[in-house]
């Protein structure tokens, strides 16, 4: 004898974008404080956070940042990817086709668990934009919070 649990569930969503100014170096930008900001703007609870960069030549990354890892991602960033004229992707600055592969090392999203309305990040991690891209010093980061 088998039986099935129904469970009525009704999620919700709630999203924002913000608009951070990178400038023209590489560079890891950490956005925890945007996110805690945004969780409470949103009364979240528990519930998941989403973080989306819509661009082809950033990413995203939880990290330690401020004791140097920082400088050592942008540092590994830069022997793993040469900006330099080896690339296919030819148009922008010198090196630019490695600021297009970027996203498939460091990837353009993350789900971080929510709970009681605050970020479940470790106690040296932080939610962090990552960006090689010299040419495009403003990127836009979009949170969404899913409860339900």
């Amino acid at each position: 004898m088998s039986s099935t649990l129904r469970v009525r569930s009704v999620a919700s969503v709630h999203s924002e974008l913000i608009e951070v100014r990178t400038g023209a170096a590489e560079i890891v930008v950490d956005l925890t404080s945007q996110v805690t900001s945004f969780l409470r703007g949103v009364d979240a609870g528990d519930g998941l956070l989403n973080v989306w960069v819509p661009h082809a030549t950033a990413g995203l990354a939880v990290i330690e940042t401020g004791a140097g890892s920082d400088a050592d991602l942008i540092a590994t960033l830069r022997d793993l990817l040469p900006a330099d004229d080896r690339w296919q992707h030819r148009h922008g600055s010198p090196g630019h086709g490695r600021d297009h592969v970027l996203p498939a090392i460091i990837a353009p999203s993350i789900t971080v668990p929510v709970l009681g309305g605050r970020p479940a990040l470790g106690t040296w991690q932080s939610v962090c934009l990552v960006d090689t891209n010299r040419d495009n010093p403003v990127r836009n980061v979009r949170f969404s919070f899913l409860t339900g």
